[in-house]
Formats: structure tokens, sequence, C-alpha cells
């Protein structure tokens, strides 16, 4: 394989797209593939420290920086992590990215929808995801798996989150061969099964092996 793919995993807090994620790597690397895990906020270096600042701060945050802090996490992932891979023909996999901050920060927060996608571009100098897993599950349900320890995010209540997940529905219309979206309510090993086939026939349709 001369050029490697970037795939990335989406949902709401408590869906187990993290789970799903560290499966799929698993598999692929069965295959053969070198696979290399990633996520936003929070690759190695110097976004964990973004990390720490978006889920654990204790402050007044204005929904714009939050934006741009998430932004800025982006693209020191894309820049160091996810290109260099991807170009030595490594399989990236990234627990959250772009459409994470138009579900959060535009339908959640309410900041305007085109400004986000333009901000995203301007981050990842216009990269998209090769497939993107949307893991799709009901409020109720993905609050139940969280607990009772919710960081910053987790935290910002029913009504948010319902906006996050419609907005995941939304994305997932707009660019359907991107975006694929899993019922994420049922077992572990039954939604492997629909993420193992959404990879598979993603690689037998590119003739990647």
């Amino acid at each position: 394989m001369k050029k490697g793919l970037f795939i990335t995993f989406e949902g709401a807090d408590g869906c187990g797209k993290t789970t799903q994620m560290k499966l799929l790597a698993d598999y692929l690397k069965s295959q053969g593939f070198e696979v290399v895990l990633t996520r936003e906020p929070g690759g190695k270096g110097l976004g964990e420290k973004v990390r720490e600042i978006l889920l654990n701060y204790e402050g007044e945050v204005s929904d714009r920086c939050e934006s741009f802090l998430f932004l800025a996490d982006r693209a020191q992932n894309i820049d160091i992590i996810v290109n260099p891979a991807v170009e030595a023909g490594k399989i990236v996999l990234c627990d959250r990215h772009i459409d994470s901050t138009v579900a959060y920060q535009g339908y959640g927060r309410g900041l305007d929808l085109d400004r986000i996608k333009m901000l995203n571009s301007l981050a990842t100098n216009g990269k998209k995801p090769d497939l993107t897993i949307v893991f799709d599950i009901d409020v109720e349900t993905s609050m139940k798996r969280v607990g009772s320890e919710k960081d910053r995010m987790e935290s910002a209540g029913i009504e948010f989150h319902n906006k996050v997940r419609n907005g995941y529905l939304e994305i997932a219309k707009e660019e359907p061969e991107r975006i694929k979206v899993v019922d994420a309510c049922k077992t572990i090993e039954e939604v492997f099964e629909d993420v193992k086939k959404l990879a598979d026939n993603y690689l037998f349709t590119k003739n990647i092996h």
C-alpha cells in the first residue's frame, strides 16, 4: 500500500466509539496493516495539554474560545501525527475529528456552521477523513454509560446532547459517501461486526491490501 488511510470515529460520549476503534485496530493489525491510533483533543505531546484544558478547566470558557482550542489541537494532530503516518502507508484511526466540532460547537452550541466548516478546513489544510463512522445512540443511554463522574463537555445537559446527536445525523445526510452511521445501542460484538463490514467494504472497494 503506497498511501495509507485516515478513518475517524464519531458520536456522543458513551457511544462506545473508543472501544470500537481499539477493536478495529486489532483486527486491521491481524490483517497485516500498520495502524496508528490518535484522538482529538489529546494526540500525544501538545495535544494532551490542550485536552486537559478543554475537559477539566474549572473556569468559564467562551464558546468561541472552546472552538479555537479544538481547532488548534486538530492542526497539531493532522500535521504531526496523521499526515506523516498516512504518507508512510499506515492506517490512522482517530477518536473524534472535524465532525465533532460541527456537531458540538455548531449544532450543540449554536455557532455558525459555515464558519466552523471553513475553520475546520483551515486547521486540516483541506484534508478530510477517507471514512468516518458515527456511532448513534439515544442521549439517555449514552449518559447512563458515562456515569456520574462527567467532564466539562459531558456535563452540558440533555438538551445540548440531543442537539449534538441530531447534528451528527444531519452531517451524515450531507456526506453519505464518507460518513456511515452505526447503531451503537447493540452489544459491543454486534456493533463491531457492523464496523468490520464497513472497513472491509472500504478496503475492498479501494483495492487496498
